[in-house]
């Protein structure tokens, strides 16, 4: 197959195409390209169910939190 081909060295070529080579170019590759990306597996989310759980906050850590959060508000401007 030959050497590999950065994306710098792509570009470089492909940006000395004329206009209408590289409309020629782009559709000839969208196809690879979809198809490409429909065959992609998805990354798995992780799930967010329980990711507070074993952590100790209480009602005087939020009402601390808003307090350093909304000590300031609303702030005059000079």
């Amino acid at each position: 197959m030959g050497d590999a081909v950065t994306l710098e060295q792509a570009l470089a070529v492909v940006r000395r195409l004329s206009a209408v080579d590289k409309a020629r170019l782009v559709m000839r590759i969208a196809p690879d390209l979809e198809r490409e990306l429909q065959t992609a597996q998805p990354t798995r989310r992780r799930s967010l169910r329980g990711i507070w759980r074993g952590l100790d906050i209480t009602e005087k850590d939020i009402a601390e939190a808003r307090r350093e959060m909304w000590g300031g508000f609303p702030r005059e401007h000079t």
